[in-house]
């Protein structure tokens, strides 16, 4: 069954949100090893940038699959049905 439009639109958004969520915690966490201090706020940022160069990416991908023959294209198929014989 396929998905719905407002089902494929609040799965985008739950994919945005966890996705930065965890590039929030990431940067809080790993950039301080590296030398790197950051406030919340600049880690925003960061995620900011990174969200949407990920939206750009999955944007990108996804029309090039959809351009792909991989069976995900419906394709006309006839059916002959033979004629009753009297």
């Amino acid at each position: 069954m396929a998905q719905t439009k407002l089902g494929s639109f609040v799965e985008a958004w739950a994919n945005i949100a966890v996705g930065f969520s965890i590039n929030w915690c990431a940067n809080m966490a790993i950039l301080p090893l590296f030398g790197f201090r950051v406030t919340g706020g600049q880690a925003f940022g960061i995620g900011v940038i990174f969200t949407g160069i990920s939206l750009v990416r999955q944007y990108v991908l996804r029309r090039w699959f959809n351009g792909l023959k991989f069976g995900n294209r419906a394709e006309a198929r006839t059916v002959t049905v033979p004629e009753p014989t009297a």
